[in-house]
């Protein structure tokens, strides 16, 4: 940042007091040379007022300050970082959910860094956490969970926009959701993920069911009706009770055919689903899509799971019948998923390859 021109009294007193100083400097030498000899390392520049007027960055190596007239201030030029707090957001659906945010950022001016703020860590800090807030009042907090990598690519570029006028770049967003602390109180019918769960309970576990109340046949997975949670319909009389479940055993052997090499090239991953008895008990089984042409069977899998899917024995004949949401399940923690969603939404390749 330039300075205004100086007007020729205001040199002259300049020049002449430099002199000064250099000649203090001089007689008191070398008793002088502990106090006006700094070591600036490669990582740092300091920038020098000389009588209140801001002169070239100096470093690395060693700088001769003048006494008393002199004054100095360090900037660290190596990468930093800095931890947003998680604060409660409403999203645009109406969820209430808990976000935080961690930031690098590196000073490459560190004349604009002294000059343009005071407290660059505190600017910077408020910088990040509005851009944040701005961005996730305007999205769904589906996308939110989905698209975490491309808002922290947004978040970058909005933030650098501010900073650098600052002389300070942001390198890298990573946008960190704590908790989801209340649902969306408007949820669309059929998101992707809670689809793609009930499809793929149907076919692992249901088959397909004979008839519903009055024998009428049961729609398939691309036209599974979604009623509400709060208001179930009511029963109708004379209407038959629920089909029976038919043995896993033999629709884990009926699923073995369908998997094949192109599929494992295609998923690549490894899903354990947990379904929790009356009794108490828990049934597991496993299907292993990350090497050969894919397995499945019941137990757990040989290695580390990515994607978990839990659930309650009442609650998975609730989805199959449809009288309950697969969205309120997974919202209220009814339907658990421990993983990545990103690779439990490849379940989409498996039930495609059933159909």
């Amino acid at each position: 940042m330039p300075d205004a021109p100086q007007s020729w009294p205001s040199c002259l007193c300049h020049g002449l007091i430099s002199f000064l100083g250099f000649l203090l400097l001089l007689v008191t030498f070398p008793i002088s040379g502990w106090f006006a000899l700094k070591i600036v390392p490669t990582y740092e520049r300091m920038i020098v007022f000389r009588l209140g007027r801001i002169r070239t960055p100096k470093g690395p190596g060693m700088v001769l300050l003048l006494p008393f007239i002199d004054s100095f201030q360090r900037v660290d030029l190596r990468t930093r970082a800095f931890s947003v707090p998680p604060c409660k957001l409403a999203s645009k659906d109406g969820a209430v959910l808990s976000v935080g945010a961690d930031v690098q950022f590196r000073i490459w001016d560190p004349v604009l860094s002294v000059m343009t703020v005071k407290d660059l860590n505190t600017a910077t800090r408020m910088t990040a956490q509005n851009a944040m807030t701005k961005a996730l009042l305007k999205r769904p907090l589906r996308e939110i969970q989905m698209e975490k990598l491309k808002i922290s690519d947004q978040l970058l570029l909005e933030i650098n926009d501010v900073t650098r006028a600052w002389g300070l770049e942001v390198d890298r967003v990573e946008l960190a959701v704590e908790a989801v602390l209340q649902p969306p109180q408007d949820s669309p019918a059929g998101p992707n993920l809670d689809s793609t769960l009930q499809q793929l309970a149907l076919h692992f576990l249901g088959g397909s069911m004979n008839s519903v109340a009055g024998g009428a046949p049961s729609p398939g997975p691309d036209t599974v009706e979604m009623v509400s949670e709060v208001e179930p319909p009511a029963p109708q009389v004379g209407a038959r009770p629920s089909p029976k479940k038919p043995l896993a055993e033999g629709l884990l052997t009926a699923l073995q055919p369908f998997l094949s090499e192109a599929l494992v090239n295609q998923v690549g991953a490894c899903y354990q689903f947990n379904v929790v008895l009356p009794s108490g008990t828990q049934s597991a089984y496993f299907l292993d899509l990350t090497t050969g042409q894919g397995r499945v069977g019941q137990g757990v899998p040989d290695g580390i799971p990515d994607v978990v899917v839990e659930m309650a024995e009442a609650d998975l004949r609730a989805l199959l019948c449809r009288e309950l949401r697969p969205l309120g399940a997974y919202m209220s923690g009814r339907l658990k998923v421990k993983g990545d969603l990103a690779v439990a939404m490849k379940l989409e390749a498996v039930l495609r390859a059933l159909k």
